[in-house]
């Protein structure tokens, strides 16, 4: 009998064994190797040169996406007028990232311009009535949204009443009908043929400025100054890594790496790592800092801390916003222990195949983290409410494999307002439909989910033994990095392994073990949040795992070690 704690284990589907076995051969690696390349859509030796040495030149021509000509057209004739430019951005990483490509971008080339983040909680997301009226007040002409603004109808046709343009740069979804704005750059149009569509909002920034460069004909080199920038963006909105967003995830983390900005670098001493960022790095460390600016504060620190070119100004900056995580963490504890009690103590709550909650007094800029926390608790679609401006505002989050997105557009007659797309979302209720939106939310969600997507996976790319590991087998596959969305770090699994010495746990619930396999060496494994396993695991008894390979580097001594995410007893 085998015991399957919890998540479910499920193999990746192993595609043409003839491909695999001539990938293998052209590359001179392991078949499991090639079999995880085949998977992830890579079949021919020039997909895989493709893969393993992105190239700058590999990045698409911006003006296949549509608007792009007016777009800079548009632009040109402000900076050529003095006429002022508003660069306009949400509030998040990726929003805060992309105010700052885009206002350092065209900063070389006019001194009238400047830029604007909406209060979070004042404002709250996407373009702002308060925002607009701050342009007109100031004389701007020109508005350049960035990661937001594709739902905007009514604001930009306000806007139009002003007498202010705008050009809107996002890679959200759009509505049936788009603003009426001078230029749309968004590959999400339906009648957009720009070939790669995932792009995140600092990356359609950065396509504009290429396409700037590629019209002025100037030097590539003052677009490809902010892949970093577009790295962190990347890595904080969950966009797939692969095409044209592996390419800038890549030579972005190699700037970040040898040449940060002065901003940059201030926020990487202050996280405590100064070097070999990983892109789970900057999502852990970086990203939750400069995400903390909008939500405990005002996103304002975090661009001047990207915009800094000043020592002391970027330590300065960095330290407001390391401040404001730390806050952000005691918000975010507090609040998850008390949307905790309150499903706990709710017998309908805790049967449901959703979850939605709310309390008037929860701070709005973590009420994101806490649903993320509880849809890892509970493992269901989960939407996180409080009160903002006379309504209820929210944070919404699903599993893997639900369209959250849709199953909003479902209820969308109860809604003010909503938007995101398939994994998470932010939308506005009155507070009278609260309860009729979580009886339909749970309604449209149970009518539609597969049972099954309500219980974790992991999701493994190949059965290997532990003989196949080796230095050539690790080079390999840390050539398959930068890790994420759509081409995670491959997931492995060992049968009939046993422990080569005795189990512990280290920190608060950590499973250490070393482990072995029948004329294999001995492997160091670390299982995060897996402590229960301890008093499971016996001296010669068999069992299997599933992992990711790393590389650990402890005073100056590198060793492999895996990550296991899952183990299975035989018993």
């Amino acid at each position: 009998m085998i015991r399957n704690m919890e998540k479910r284990w499920v193999q990746n589907q192993h595609e043409n064994s003839q491909t695999i076995a001539e990938l293998a051969h052209q590359l001179n690696i392991d078949k499991s190797l090639a079999t995880i390349l085949v998977q992830r859509g890579i079949s021919t030796f020039e997909e895989a040169r493709h893969f393993f040495r992105p190239q700058i030149a590999h990045l698409h021509d911006p003006f296949l996406m549509r608007d792009m000509e007016v777009a800079i057209e548009r632009i040109d004739e402000a900076i050529a007028g003095g006429q002022n430019i508003l660069i306009y951005g949400d509030y998040d990483v990726d929003g805060t990232t992309a105010v700052a490509l885009a206002y350092q971008f065209f900063r070389q080339f006019t001194p009238n311009i400047a830029y604007y983040i909406p209060d979070r909680h004042s404002e709250g997301y996407g373009i702002s009535t308060q925002g607009i009226d701050f342009a007109h007040a100031n004389g701007f002409d020109l508005i350049i949204a960035l990661d937001c603004g594709i739902r905007s109808n009514d604001k930009v046709a306000y806007a139009n009443t002003l007498g202010i343009d705008f050009i809107i740069c996002d890679h959200h979804l759009p509505g049936v009908e788009l603003p009426n704005a001078i230029a749309i750059l968004d590959p999400k149009r339906n009648d957009c043929e720009y070939p790669f569509k995932e792009l995140s909002g600092c990356g359609i920034g950065f396509k504009l400025a290429q396409a700037y460069c590629a019209l002025k004909n100037l030097p590539d080199e003052l677009y490809e100054r902010y892949l970093d920038l577009c790295m962190i963006s990347i890595a904080a909105d969950i966009v797939p890594i692969v095409d044209e967003n592996r390419v800038m995830a890549y030579y972005g983390l190699i700037k970040l790496n040898e040449n940060p900005s002065t901003g940059l670098k201030a926020l990487m001493q202050i996280s405590g790592k100064t070097t070999s960022y990983s892109i789970m790095d900057v999502v852990f460390m970086l990203a939750p800092r400069i995400n903390a600016a909008g939500r405990m504060g005002h996103a304002n620190e975090a661009v001047k801390m990207l915009l800094s070119d000043e020592e002391f100004i970027a330590d300065e900056q960095s330290a407001l916003i390391n401040l404001q995580n730390t806050e952000r963490k005691s918000f975010d504890k507090d609040i998850t222990l008390e949307a905790l009690a309150i499903i706990e103590q709710n017998e309908v709550l805790i049967n449901r195949k959703t979850t939605v909650v709310f309390h008037e007094s929860w701070n709005k800029g973590v009420i994101g983290i806490v649903a993320s926390r509880l849809t890892e608790k509970y493992y269901r679609p989960t939407i996180v409410l409080t009160h903002s401006n006379g309504n209820y505002t929210g944070s919404a989050r699903s599993v893997a494999g639900y369209d959250l997105y849709e199953a909003l557009v479902e209820c969308s007659d109860l809604l003010i307002q909503f938007g995101g797309h398939k994994f998470a979302a932010g939308l506005t209720i009155a507070p009278e439909n609260l309860s009729l939106f979580a009886d339909k939310f749970e309604q449209v969600v149970s009518g539609s989910i597969d049972p099954a997507l309500l219980i974790p996976e992991i999701l493994v790319d190949a059965e290997i033994d532990f003989v196949q590991i080796d230095g050539k087998f690790f080079r390999v596959l840390s050539q398959m990095a930068p890790f994420g969305p759509s081409n995670m770090a491959p997931v492995f699994t060992t049968n009939n392994i046993s422990l080569a010495g005795l189990a512990q746990i280290v920190g608060t619930n950590h499973l250490k073990i070393n482990v072995k396999q029948q004329n294999s060496a001995i492997f160091e494994a670390i299982g995060f949040n897996l402590g229960e396993f301890e008093k499971l695991l016996k001296p010669n008894q068999l069992f299997s795992i599933c992992y990711t390979i790393e590389e650990n580097n402890w005073k100056d001594k590198k060793r492999l070690q895996l990550n296991i995410k899952g183990i299975k007893i035989e018993e």
